[in-house]
């Protein structure tokens, strides 16, 4: 059944219960619910169903758009709320905002947009509350005002953007609760269980993730997004229940490629909120906190593509339906509710009456765009030797509407800002170029993205401060300040692969490829690897190369390795001898052979951080496709670890790692072969136990302030941005001839977050260092600079028949730093001898 038919199917079967009189008029959410909006918490499919009558009993200004369903089988969907004319020609004002994106249509006579986003972290969940109050105040025939403001504006509301986080905590708060709450902070119903709700099915922050898309949610609705491109986007949040309400304008730092109209609207916004807040003296704040530089926020994003972008933050989180903060006074559901349902009415407002405004402003942003005024740098440019790490990074391009290329003289010669060097030099190209000129429409997001260096105008940031994709992705990046001619599109097919009766040569460069030893594993195909370079046919092939011969194999060994490589678009020679004509024949002790698929396994539950291991699960279960046992950590010493060949370790706080009991249990499980990958913290906390002879390198000791020196109470935040490190990019020199290393060509560009480097060690592989240049790009603060020289960030250490491998930092970050995801799956499958 088609996905729109079957949603509508099964929310009228849903609805068929309803009373009938409830589902042919408008009603407000107390009289469809049965209770006032906060005095309870409303699951996901109430809220549904909420919006589906009100769309049912005003269909003339009500037209709900499904646009996918959650890992747990929720529906995601969004209610456009209009004028009944507006509505009647809704296909047509949607198609005329996109011509003012792309420059095709110049009349500006039409509604402004206004998205409402609500309830991204599962456990905030106010602002779905608010949903419904908002979208009955819009339909409501005795509101005049609404009915005026719709003249003007187009309202798209997306009731819960989280849907699975939502009931995840929902359910547990009913179950927890009394029959009435308990405003003691203490209260179980107050000390929500691991993994909490704010994350999606997969422990991931959906809020981080517009840009990259790595989750199923985001997957869906950033294409409905990009169909409408809307003036205005809220992002509806909750912060800690002792906070008042944060709204625009943003903090510092603020993207220097947010223009000034962004920036004045904000203010704007910010000034009606005040005067319906001050009218009820409810406490609030801007200015602080919240600002705008991470590209894959729900205001940063939209902000990058020329809406006025903005995060609303009511403090409750955790506070259930009711609880006491520090200043004695109690937060309730209800006011969170209230305070959400007033600011999105007078976000509504403020647009409606500045429509003209908000369409000029919006078509200047892309006139502007198209032009490339927008950045210094004209055309981006990435190299690689091999067209599958370009491939997945014009994939991302994609997704995000930004138009590519490739070079169209890749030979040609001329000077670049090299991402290696961070200075002008030579353009060489390395086999493969995917190109980006900046005049175009999504310039904006493309240069942001794109760029070397983001330029930070304020430390003290909330996020990340470097992401540039050609580090993410591992391949080198130049950036021109004249635009290049290129080919437009990204289409490199991989060789058509031969039938071979002996074996395949798979050059193993990418993820790709590692994506392809997971798979072959999984069927059942023993795959070899060669620790030496060698030639064959004239060919030379890197260390790391993978082989796939028939002997030792299953019948159909052929037909699955072609078939797995053509399916990810990876070249597999084929050979008909072993026999190299320099290095290591097949049957070499250098051609190390896989003899069966590992069985993996990784720590979850309490005390192991939900993002690390979301990251981690979603990591195998939606990018690699290769199974993988979650263990509850706090079950550890019952269970049996022989059942296993790798066990992962993620961030996670391992108040008892170091127990005896469990160290022995690791320790022998590694003695037995077994081969245990540490990531950030967890290998932190191993570096803390002698046992295991691995060391985090000390800081230099501070010498002893004088009276002079000592920090003044009032600069203490400029103290601790000095040891600071929120998110910077280094150069990490790989040992590449070391199986953790394969494929990485000796560099892999790090995403820093702490201070923490190992000591360099004679008894363990030091397989990933930094060294004094290692710093490319991201605030790192003058004493972090300092501790970051000369020390390890990935290690190997081999302990009986098995090993350790420590991570300092985190190689899959948020699932949209590609190049980590080879170093993991080395870790998982390339073990060497």
């Amino acid at each position: 059944m088609h996905q729109k038919s079957a949603f509508k199917s099964i929310l009228w079967v849903s609805l068929f219960i309803l009373p009938f009189s409830l589902l042919a008029q408008v009603v407000s959410p107390e009289q469809f619910l049965g209770y006032k909006v906060g005095t309870r918490f409303t699951r996901h499919h109430q809220i549904v169903n909420y919006f589906t009558a009100i769309a049912a009993a005003k269909s003339d200004m009500v037209k709900l758009i499904p646009y996918g369903k959650t890992n747990e089988g929720r529906d995601l969907m969004v209610a456009a709320i209009g004028t009944p004319e507006n509505i009647k020609n809704l296909e047509q004002i949607r198609k005329h905002n996109l011509g003012l994106v792309q420059g095709t249509v110049q009349d500006l006579n039409q509604p402004g947009i206004v998205w409402l986003s609500y309830n991204v972290h599962g456990n905030e969940p106010a602002s779905s509350e608010a949903a419904m109050l908002t979208l009955f105040a819009l339909v409501d025939p005795s509101n005049n005002e609404t009915k005026n403001w719709l003249k003007n504006t187009v309202v798209m509301i997306d009731p819960c953007i989280n849907p699975d986080g939502r009931d995840r905590y929902v359910n547990w708060y009913n179950n927890a609760v009394g029959t009435t709450y308990n405003a003691d902070p203490a209260a179980r119903e107050h000390m929500e269980p691991w993994p909490a709700g704010r994350t999606n099915h997969y422990n991931f922050d959906l809020n981080r993730d517009w840009a990259w898309q790595t989750q199923v949610e985001t997957q869906q609705r950033i294409p409905l997004y990009q169909s409408w491109y809307p003036q205005v986007h809220v992002d509806f949040h909750e912060q800690g229940y002792n906070e008042p309400y944060y709204f625009a304008p943003a903090a510092e730092p603020l993207h220097d490629v947010l223009t000034p109209w962004q920036k004045s609207f904000q203010d704007q916004i910010g000034k009606n909120h005040a005067k319906y807040f001050d009218q009820n003296n409810w406490l609030f704040f801007t200015k602080e906190r919240f600002d705008l530089l991470y590209p894959s926020y729900g205001d940063t994003y939209p902000m990058y593509n020329g809406a006025i972008g903005m995060t609303y933050e009511q403090g409750g989180i955790s506070a259930g339906l009711g609880v006491m903060d520090d200043s004695y006074d109690t937060v309730t559901l209800v006011a969170r509710a209230t305070h959400h349902f007033t600011t999105s009415l007078s976000t509504i407002e403020i647009s409606a009456a500045n429509r003209a405004q908000l369409l000029e402003n919006f078509k200047k942003y892309f006139d502007n765009s198209r032009q490339g005024t927008v950045s210094d740098y004209k055309t981006f440019i990435m190299t690689a030797k091999n067209a599958n790490q370009l491939e997945a990074l014009a994939g991302l391009l994609k997704k995000n509407n930004i138009v590519y290329g490739t070079l169209n003289n890749a030979q040609a010669k001329f000077k670049a800002f090299d991402y290696y060097t961070k200075k002008e030099a030579d353009f060489v190209n390395e086999g493969y170029t995917l190109a980006v000129n900046v005049n175009q429409a999504h310039s904006v997001l493309a240069r942001v993205l794109l760029e070397p260096i983001t330029q930070v105008n304020d430390s003290n940031t909330y996020d990340i401060t470097a992401w540039s994709l050609p580090y993410a992705y591992g391949v080198h990046g130049y950036a021109t300040k004249q635009p290049m001619s290129i080919e437009p599109g990204f289409n490199v097919v991989a060789p058509a692969i031969t039938t071979s009766a002996y074996g395949y040569i798979i050059p193993y460069h990418s993820f790709a490829t590692g994506k392809a030893l997971a798979q072959l594993l999984k069927n059942n195909v023993k795959v070899r690897y060669a620790e030496k370079a060698f030639t064959m046919n004239g060919r030379n092939y890197e260390i790391g190369t993978l082989v796939v011969l028939k002997t030792s194999n299953q019948a159909n060994w052929s037909d699955i390795t072609k078939s797995v490589c053509s399916s990810l678009n990876i070249e597999a020679v084929a050979v008909n001898t072993g026999y190299a004509e320099k290095g290591a024949d097949f049957g070499s002790p250098d051609i190390a052979i896989i003899n069966h698929a590992p069985r993996v396994a990784m720590l979850t539950g309490d005390q192991i951080a939900a993002l690390s291991a979301g990251e981690v699960w979603s990591f195998f279960e939606q990018q690699l496709n290769y199974p993988i046992t979650q263990l509850t950590y706090t079950q550890l010493n019952r269970i049996d670890l022989d059942k296993y060949d790798v066990l992962i370790a993620p961030d996670g706080q391992y108040r008892d790692l170091n127990a005896k009991a469990i160290t022995d249990k690791l320790q022998a499980f590694v003695r037995k072969g077994g081969v245990l990958i540490a990531l950030e913290n967890a290998a932190s906390t191993l570096a803390s136990n002698a046992d295991w002879g691995i060391r985090i390198k000390e800081s230099a000791k501070e010498e002893k302030a004088t009276v002079q020196q000592l920090v003044k109470y009032a600069d203490r935040e400029k103290e601790y941005l000095k040891s600071s490190i929120p998110g910077a990019i280094y150069k990490t020199y790989m040992d590449e001839t070391h199986p953790l290393g394969f494929g990485t060509n000796g560099i892999y560009f790090n995403l820093k977050q702490d201070k923490v480097l190992f000591e360099p060690s004679n008894s363990a592989w030091n397989v990933g260092s930094f060294k004094k240049d290692s710093y490319i790009t991201g605030f790192a603060g003058v004493k972090a600079k300092a501790a970051l020289e000369e020390g390890v960030v990935m290690g190997v250490k081999q302990v009986g028949a098995g090993q350790v491998i420590y991570m300092s930092d985190d190689p899959i970050f948020r699932n949209f730093w590609e190049a980590g995801k080879l170093i993991l799956t080395n870790a998982v499958f390339l073990h060497g001898k």
